[in-house]
């Protein structure tokens, strides 16, 4: 996802590409030739950062046509047991109920333990049993990373390590019809379970939105609580399972250990950072017209930058540019790239093989509770990807999402949006008013987009905290982002700032806001 107005980063992914600009071709001199006498696309704008050094790291290798289930890769299998509170998102002074969750994981180098984030998500305990063991052992989380599906645990008792060595993992893709083996936890009994089936796909796709990464399809049957746990060809690792296609028969989805090995270099530090991505809007360049639009002859292989991430003069791609190459791969009018004798994926799955020394944006989704503040009657919040497909899933979610198009709400329109400038958050009204005379007279007010406070244009969650501390006059004036304009809602700052304290007792809620904003509220006004 772009750096979207509901969480934005700043970013630099640095890759090496070819540029053709729609009416000339420039080579890396800067010297112009003629782009229907050029009998080849000239290598272009060259960004100077190395390609790949190894070609033969996504080569996939060949393996034995039949596995069998191996001792070593069981004995290294091993059941998660978390038990999670999840954020409630319109009410974010409070959490869900807890629930209950199992799944599965594998012993890595380190001491630690590799599984699915989403079995781990906002736990609050974290178990780990070993396969034919009885006692489970305490976890902590040392590091997720939601949108591609990772977490690594700590065990409080590292003993377990001394009998559980960790799982080799192979170097390199597996070949299409490869057989593999999966090992896992999943629902219907206790013990370990081990199906068999064989690779049948490999791309480079979306996992959680906005991240991508290389996903690989087998037809080995997977079920709840196998998430975690390995894949595995001829004893060494492959991927770890993390989905299956409902609806389907014998489709699962198994994260291959290029991803792995990415998530764990990258939280070597401690932090995780996030994956290199390119954000530009792409489109193909299968089309006549658009390749006589462009003055490109038919040796001109390339995707075509439609909507460029960034308009700023220093940022090197523009629109109707051609990317024709990336690295040392050739790119076709699709977009593609091969990989291999026998994969063909994106281009962009090499943009987080050369991306050095980037800033790399996080996905706002990283696992943490939802700030918010109360004034008076009203609970305000900063909007994630998650609000829109939660509102699906509520009483009446349809109707929700179809008021909100038809109103233009910035919930719907600018979902997966960049961000109009650095720091921008979308702020809405996350729950009904509290009851108090106060609101009296006005419209339920959620799930509205607020648009400015007393004339200022809300920039984010503080900011509008800030407008609000900050303000001496005798009125709150608050208007929505939406077709139409709705209400205005005024209050008197006074009144609303004396009422906040009884509204919060009244519907136990313990804090006014959550410790950051908090801390702006009780900071001193500039």
């Amino acid at each position: 996802m772009p750096s979207s107005s509901f969480q934005s980063r700043a970013f630099a992914a640095l890759f090496v590409c070819a540029i053709v600009s729609p009416n000339h071709l420039v080579d890396a001199a800067g010297s112009e030739a003629s782009a229907s006498a050029t009998p080849t696309p000239p290598p272009g704008l060259i960004l100077q950062v190395e390609p790949p050094s190894n070609s033969a790291e996504t080569s996939p290798a060949p393996s034995a046509p039949h596995e069998t289930p191996s001792s070593a890769v069981e004995n290294s299998v091993v059941k998660v047991f978390s038990t999670a509170r999840y954020p409630d998102l319109y009410r974010p002074w409070t959490k869900l109920a807890p629930t209950e969750i199992s799944g599965s994981g594998v012993v890595i180098e380190g001491k630690r333990i590799l599984t699915n984030a989403h079995v781990v998500l906002y736990a609050s305990e974290v178990q780990v049993q070993p396969n034919q063991g009885g006692d489970k052992i305490s976890a902590t989380i040392e590091a997720i990373a939601p949108g591609i599906d990772l977490a690594v645990l700590k065990l409080d008792d590292e003993s377990f390590f001394e009998s559980h060595q960790p799982l080799p993992r192979a170097q390199s893709l597996p070949e299409i019809r490869d057989a593999v083996t999966v090992y896992g936890y999943p629902t219907g009994g206790t013990s370990l379970s081990v199906t068999k089936g064989i690779v049948s796909r490999i791309e480079f796709t979306y996992y959680n939105f906005p991240v991508s990464g290389v996903r690989i399809q087998i037809d080995a049957v997977m079920n709840p609580g196998n998430s975690g746990g390995p894949a595995a060809v001829e004893d060494k690792m492959i991927g770890l399972a993390f989905s299956h296609l409902g609806g389907s028969e014998n489709i699962g989805y198994i994260i291959p250990c290029e991803e792995i090995e990415l998530f764990l270099k990258d939280i070597a530090d401690g932090h995780y950072d996030g994956k290199p991505a390119m954000y530009d809007d792409l489109q193909t360049l299968e089309n006549p017209a658009l390749r006589s639009f462009l003055k490109l002859n038919d040796t001109v292989k390339g995707i075509v930058v439609h909507e460029p991430t960034s308009r700023e003069a220093s940022y090197p791609l523009k629109q109707w540019d051609v990317i024709t190459k990336i690295g040392d791969s050739q790119i076709d009018d699709q977009g593609m790239i091969k990989v291999g004798p026998n994969l063909r994926v994106r281009f962009t799955y090499l943009v987080q093989k050369i991306a050095k020394n980037g800033k790399l944006p996080l996905p706002d989704w990283e696992g943490t509770y939802p700030s918010y503040f109360v004034f008076g009657p009203l609970v305000f919040s900063e909007a994630t990807t998650q609000i829109v497909p939660g509102l699906a899933k509520i009483n009446k979610g349809a109707e929700w999402m179809l008021m909100l198009n038809y109103a233009g709400s910035p919930l719907m329109t600018r979902y997966g949006d960049k961000a109009a400038f650095p720091g921008e958050r979308i702020v809405f009204v996350s729950s009904p008013f509290f009851p108090h005379k106060l609101s009296k007279g006005y419209t339920n007010p959620n799930p509205q987009v607020v648009k400015a406070v007393n004339g200022h244009i809300i920039k984010n969650l503080a900011h509008l905290v800030e407008v609000l501390r900050d303000s001496k006059d005798e009125f709150i004036t608050i208007e929505f982002d939406r077709r139409g304009g709705g209400e205005t809602l005024v209050f008197p700052r006074n009144e609303m700032v004396a009422a906040t304290d009884a509204i919060l007792t009244d519907n136990g809620v313990r804090s006014q806001g959550s410790p950051d904003m908090l801390a702006i509220w009780t900071a001193k006004p500039r």
